[in-house]
């Protein structure tokens, strides 16, 4: 039997299409300080393993979308599991660290289409606020997978090592291949009748890029995926590397931040039916910027130790639960028949800049701890004064 729209279980499934690549990178966490060991490298190469993955992914949400456009979601969605798989399998026996950042590269660019697909499909079956508030569901359940996978992820690092954590991932992605082959039914309602070339789909991208709104919600996606992935990347090097914890209290640190992220999503699907999607991104960017700024005071002050990292990045990653569904799904919300044009556009730009921002942080992090509230902060307050200087923009909607 089939999923059906407006049912827990195909929000899940949904979700854990999402939660595919959070966990590719969640998972190993805890793993990075003993990966500079093993492969006797340094805190940047180790955190190249992150910012490649983001590139590869970035590649990847190219093609997923539109391709799905044409080909319908599913047999898309299959191939991208498939690479994912063999990928994480490589990861898992890779000898050296050049070996293990270029297996990244290729396990993002299959991870890279669950997530795309998963966000095209909710455009296929929901309109406006509806969609919002069933992204906002896909990420309360969705956060369950980053607040579970660190400490799980430290477990097996303390038990079998670094490579344990990449066999676990392959374990996942085997059996949600399975539900997707048995259970997720075909969403595209009509198929583009566009020619499937790389110029096709810059012109695509261009007919998107027209749209100021788009423009808006697309920064404030990246934006608020920036800030995180700061912390994604250099917060093992900080708790663990300067603030001692073994890599079980770091991953229970990064359950607690991401419990955040569960009570934004939670406070967004409770708001948007009665106010709208912008007056939910409106409080989620000022968690990101009160957040950043808290973390900033903090770390100059010395307040607090690692929970004066920790607590300040859990206001961030609310505001992220706040921001990004809503975001997303405004920016998809103006073209129904490039849902999954839409979507790429919108990952890539998201993916594009966080790697940016990680390969920043992980070379700054040599000098000490502040680099990371710096950029956190930073990116908070541009997302928020972003959103108050493009009012008259998102009102037009064009």
């Amino acid at each position: 039997m089939k999923l059906r729209p407006d049912t827990l279980a195909m929000t899940a499934v949904l979700a854990m299409l999402t939660a595919l690549g959070p966990l590719s990178t969640d998972f190993y966490l805890p793993s990075l300080p003993d990966i500079v060991r093993v492969m006797q490298t340094d805190i940047a190469g180790a955190q190249a393993t992150l910012s490649a993955f983001l590139f590869g992914f970035a590649g990847g949400q190219i093609l997923w979308g539109p391709l799905s456009d044409r080909l319908g979601r599913k047999p898309v969605l299959l191939t991208g599991l498939g690479i994912f798989v063999l990928a994480t399998l490589a990861c898992a026996f890779a000898p050296s660290i050049g070996a293990l950042t270029a297996a990244r590269a290729v396990q993002a660019l299959g991870a890279s289409g669950p997530i795309v697909l998963g966000r095209a499909m909710v455009r296929d079956l929901y309109e406006g606020p509806r969609a919002g508030q069933e992204l906002a569901r896909m990420g309360m359940i969705m956060g369950l997978v980053p607040a579970v996978a660190p400490v799980l992820g430290g477990v097996l690092q303390q038990a079998f090592g670094w490579r344990s954590t990449f066999i676990a991932s392959l374990v996942f992605a085997a059996g949600l291949a399975a539900v997707v082959i048995f259970l997720l039914p075909e969403t595209v309602r009509s198929r583009s009748r566009e020619p499937l070339s790389f110029l096709a789909i810059l012109r695509g991208f261009g007919t998107l890029l027209a749209n100021r709104a788009f423009r808006v919600y697309v920064a404030l996606t990246a934006l608020a995926y920036g800030g995180l992935f700061a912390f994604i990347s250099g917060s093992s090097f900080v708790l663990i590397g300067i603030h001692g914890l073994t890599p079980v209290q770091y991953g229970l640190s990064f359950a607690f931040c991401v419990l955040g992220f569960i009570l934004g999503t939670i406070i967004a699907q409770r708001l948007v039916a009665r106010r709208g999607m912008d007056a939910v991104i409106a409080l989620g960017v000022r968690c990101l910027a009160a957040g950043g700024l808290a973390m900033l005071i903090c770390v100059l002050t010395g307040f607090g130790g690692p929970f004066g990292v920790v607590v300040p990045m859990a206001i961030y990653i609310c505001g992220v639960g706040l921001t990004m569904p809503q975001s997303q799904a405004s920016a998809m919300m103006p073209f129904p028949d490039r849902a999954g044009a839409a979507s790429s556009f919108t990952g890539l730009c998201q993916m594009l800049f966080s790697a940016c921002v990680g390969l920043l942080v992980g070379h700054a992090l040599k000098s000490g701890a502040l680099p990371l509230p710096l950029v956190v902060a930073a990116i908070g307050v541009t997302a928020l004064v972003l959103f108050h200087a493009t009012v008259r923009i998102r009102a037009a909607k064009v």
